[in-house]
């Protein structure tokens, strides 16, 4: 019986030996409640989920980011930070109840076999995955595996009888944390990141040297929830110069560490602008922080999640993960990252929803600092705010001016995505032909207004009546998204974002500053 409360103390041994001792007391007191439990409860209940749950609730009184991972799930949790997975390379999409692939990653194993964009998913290893109710994460499930181990997907393909087996060798399948890269005029280069990982900076680079020579960069971090410190830093020391201060950390001993600058960086010279937002979380909150702090970069947007608290992998003897916080972040001018959590983690959650309430989305005037969270830059000497987040020097509203119900409803319902994605399945062939590149469909495509119909004709298939009013309002945002997901279906992500930031105010107020010279107003 009183194995389960040893294998919280024994599994780890940096418990053991910490400064902060367990007491015999206290160790007694836990012993006794789960060996009482575990001999009295009503129901039989095992004593590893007993564990499990003794220790979740734990990690849940502490703070918002301390966490259990299951050994079962270390693989998926660690993917977007290894920057891939293993599987067969496609996505999919269940559309009039079948599976179509949609996207097939170059050179990707499924790729190498001859599997094409339209072609429907029939059956993996003999178990019928189309058209039966099986939810797509049990379906994800059983097409990816082990590298160098066999899946066998019985396709069907239009034109043909008989289903087509494809014996598809399992493989890594990278993971990109780079969403887009490309020139928006001769000087300035726009790169996004999704987060930061193993693999990012060899994107970055590999993206950068592609792009050639600009003087401007616009570096978009909204939406960045975050990745590797490590991943962070070495992008940040890209743009500083000399020896300077990136982050600091506390941790329980009331030391702060310090992490600096270590090489020449290869944009030090550029224009450096960075969009962020209420997305914009952790490793992406160190970087829009530091080169703020150094007065390097105009930050453009929204303020951050405010998300500033290390954590620290620690491993149990099953296979599992505690990720324990250990310290926080500091800017360089000493700023914390972290928005408070005493509240309790529900509360501390809501916290976005409460910004738009409180109409800070909305309106820069909504947002107001005492005196005791002003800070200034190291070199100009401006001023900035701590308290949780990182605060744009240049703020700009959430844009709601083409938002209505019915673009939320066909949005959210998949009515836009299910129709466009069979429109491609159609017309792929006929699109790459008229459009060789995706530059030549970025400047040249115009949205048909069959589809539009089309579009209009499912969603009242789907139980939305038809809202002329709302539909006007919304029509130029879904024309853009529609082109930009055919982009992206029929090229890349890149493609996507190309035409999605036509309508996006953040980055037009962006070039505006840079095509300006505007830079130096704010940077004073």
């Amino acid at each position: 019986m009183k194995k389960a409360i040893l294998v919280i103390l024994f599994c780890c041994p940096i418990l053991l030996f910490s400064k902060r001792e367990f007491s015999a007391q206290q160790y007694w007191k836990l012993n006794n409640a789960v060996n009482s439990i575990l001999s009295f409860y009503v129901d039989s209940i095992s004593d590893s989920i007993l564990v499990e749950n003794a220790i979740r609730g734990i990690l849940e009184q502490l703070d918002p980011h301390s966490t259990y991972i299951p050994a079962s799930e270390i693989e998926k949790a660690n993917e977007s930070i290894n920057g891939n997975f293993e599987g067969i390379g496609i996505s999919f999409q269940m559309i009039d109840d079948t599976l179509q692939v949609l996207q097939i990653i170059s050179g990707c194993p499924a790729q190498k076999v001859g599997v094409l964009l339209g072609d429907q998913l029939i059956r993996v290893d003999g178990v019928p995955i189309s058209g039966v109710k099986m939810t797509t994460s049990e379906i994800t499930k059983k097409i990816r595996g082990p590298k160098g181990s066999e899946v066998i997907v019985d396709i069907k393909r239009k034109g043909e009888k008989e289903l087509i087996p494809f014996h598809i060798i399992r493989d890594k399948i990278p993971i990109h944390t780079l969403d887009a890269a490309y020139k928006i005029d001769k000087q300035t280069a726009y790169v996004k990141l999704n987060s930061f990982g193993l693999q990012t900076m060899a994107e970055f680079h590999s993206a950068m040297k592609k792009l050639g020579s600009f003087s401007n960069i616009i570096l978009d971090l909204r939406g960045n929830s975050g990745g590797l410190l490590r991943t962070a830093l070495e992008l940040t020391d890209e743009f500083l110069s000399g020896e300077k201060t990136i982050v600091f950390t506390q941790g329980s001993d009331s030391l702060l560490e310090e992490e600096l600058t270590r090489r020449k960086g290869k944009y030090e010279k550029c224009n450096l602008v960075v969009l962020v937002d209420e997305y914009s979380a952790s490793a992406s909150e160190i970087v829009a922080g530091a080169l703020q702090d150094w007065d390097r970069a105009l930050i453009v947007g929204r303020r951050t999640f405010a998300k500033g608290l290390v954590q620290r992998p620690l491993a149990l003897n099953d296979g599992s993960v505690i990720r324990l916080t250990v310290a926080r972040y500091l800017t360089p001018t000493k700023r914390w990252i972290q928005r408070p959590y005493g509240e309790g983690t529900e509360k501390y959650y809501q916290d976005l929803t409460d910004r738009l309430v409180k109409g800070e989305l909305q309106s820069e005037d909504s947002i107001v600092f005492p005196d005791s969270l002003k800070y200034e830059t190291l070199i100009k000497k401006r001023t900035v705010y701590g308290g949780g987040g990182i605060m744009p020097d240049v703020f700009v509203p959430l844009d709601t001016s083409f938002f209505s119900d019915y673009y939320q409803n066909i949005i959210t319902k998949g009515v836009l995505n299910k129709t466009v994605s069979k429109y491609v399945l159609e017309q792929e062939k006929l699109l790459r032909n008229k459009y060789k590149t995706a530059n030549n469909f970025v400047q040249n495509y115009k949205v048909e207004s069959t589809l539009l119909e089309q579009l209009v004709e499912n969603a009242e298939k789907s139980g939305m009546a038809f809202d002329q009013v709302q539909y006007e309002l919304s029509k130029t945002y879904i024309e853009t998204l529609i082109k930009a997901i055919i982009a992206r279906d029929l090229w890349n992500s890149s493609a996507y974002f190309q035409i999605i930031n036509e309508q996006d105010l953040v980055l037009q107020r962006a070039i505006e500053i840079l095509q300006n010279n505007e830079a130096e107003k704010f940077l004073k």
